[in-house]
Formats: structure tokens, sequence, C-alpha cells
């Protein structure tokens, strides 16, 4: 099956991207979907994770405090590089499950970290939701209720906004609103089953 991993900064609008395409008819593999899925209870890599860290990263009913997590993990590369080694092959495992089983004519992976965790090898195609990232950081602080120092602090986690532009052969502009969105993710839309078509 052809796909097409979506992905774009905090606050870029991936979500909304996602949610065109779906209107449209196609299957979208969410990556934080995936995330969740693998540290469920009972899942090995939270009993790793808990070993790791210790029982104070669980809530009360045995599930993963996954706020507490991210504080710990965020500020510590050594910590974070080890939760993204255990972690990120089972997500892609989780994922390339998810896709196979995808009906349609093509298939949108969704995630925030497609390139920077490997995932794009699971792809045909890369694109790139974009805007400018004064927007951005405005848009996120607005979803979340943060300040625009903790957006910026994870932007800075991610891969910057020329870098994610080198990797798309796609990019919807985000910068006009939803209707503008739309018009663009039909556009593509039309092209993906042009492309799904041709592909063997």
């Amino acid at each position: 099956m052809f796909r097409v991993g979506l992905t774009g900064g905090i606050g870029s609008g991936k979500s909304a991207a996602a949610g065109c395409f779906r209107a449209l008819g196609i299957p979208v593999v969410d990556a934080d979907w995936a995330a969740r899925v693998v540290v469920q209870p009972g899942q090995p890599a939270l009993e790793e994770i808990a070993r790791h860290f210790g029982g104070a990263i669980l809530l009360e009913n045995g599930a993963l405090d996954r706020a507490a997590l991210r504080t710990r993990v965020f500020d510590d590369p050594a910590e974070r590089a080890w939760l993204e080694q255990l972690l990120h092959p089972l997500i892609r495992e989780e994922i390339s499950t998810a896709l196979n089983r995808s009906p349609g004519p093509y298939a949108i992976l969704e995630s925030p970290l497609l390139i920077e965790s490997g995932q794009d090898q699971l792809v045909d195609r890369i694109c790139v939701i974009d805007l400018p990232e004064s927007l951005q950081i405005a848009r996120a602080c607005a979803r979340d209720s943060c300040s625009g120092a903790h957006v910026s602090k994870v932007m800075a986690a991610q891969l910057s906004r020329e870098q994610r532009l080198a990797q798309a052969d796609d990019v919807l502009d985000n910068a006009a609103g939803l209707a503008a969105l739309q018009a663009q993710v039909e556009t593509l839309h039309n092209r993906y089953l042009q492309l799904a078509a041709a592909t063997p």
C-alpha cells in the first residue's frame, strides 16, 4: 500500500490535517496512539520503564504517569536517549502492523517525530505541515494553555523548520486557517490517489 508520512512541529496543525484526510475516507495511523499502546499496563516496556525510573513514574492504577516521565527525560539527554532506544522500535512495529491492516487506496502516518525517529522509512512520501514559527508558538500556547518559553523548548528538541522542509516531498501551508488547509489536502489527496494507483 502507498503510504504518506504527515509531520510538523508542535502547534503546526497535524491533527487538523489528519482530520481532513480522514474526512476523505483515508485511514490515518497516529504515532502518538502507538506510543500509548506500547506502554499500557502489562506491556514489557512499562515494566522496563518502572524498573529504570522507579515506581514513582506510575499512577495509582498502575498506568504510566506520562507527565512525570516527560519531566524526567526532557532535560536529561541521556535518559531521553535510553527511553527512545527502548520505545522507538516497539512503536515502529505497532505502526507498521496498523499500516499493513489499513483499508483504502493509501494510508497516512501522522507522526510529530516522523523523521527524527526513523519512521520515515515506513512511508513512500513525506508531507510536512508548515507555518511561521511565531504562529506555531501562538497556536500551541492557546491549545495547551502553556507559555511561549515552554513551546520554544519543545521546538528546540524537534527538527528545525528548515530541516523538516528540506525532507518534504509535499508541503501543506497552515497559516491561513482550516478552509485553506482543506483545499490543499483535497489537491494532495487527488495526487496521492494517482500515485497509489501507479504503485505496484
